[in-house]
């Protein structure tokens, strides 16, 4: 069962490593991202959504569910954390 699991990580590290292949050198100015969005959100965001910090209204307006959702995960971790961290029953009585 340990050799299927060993197995099963080494070929999903390999597509991974493999998906990376086609990607941008980090910080490259002419990957895709710095060439159409980012123009984008620079030049249209006061227009579109009516806030002037370009921040906000990215994390709020366009990417909206994004954070939402990322909010929702972490509150639910939390909150798990919490009940499983919790005292049951408050002090318990020493028996004699």
């Amino acid at each position: 069962m340990k050799t299927l699991g060993l197995i099963v990580s080494i070929i999903a590290g390999a597509f991974l490593m493999y998906g990376t292949i086609d990607m941008p050198d980090w910080g490259d100015p002419n990957s895709p991202a710095s060439i159409h969005v980012s123009p984008r959100y620079i030049t249209n965001t006061e227009v579109e959504t009516a806030t002037p910090n370009m921040v906000t209204s990215v994390l709020a307006d366009y990417r909206g569910y994004d954070t939402l959702g990322e909010t929702t995960v972490i509150f639910t971790a939390g909150m798990a954390c919490i009940l499983l961290l919790r005292r049951r029953g408050g002090v318990r009585k020493a028996r004699r």
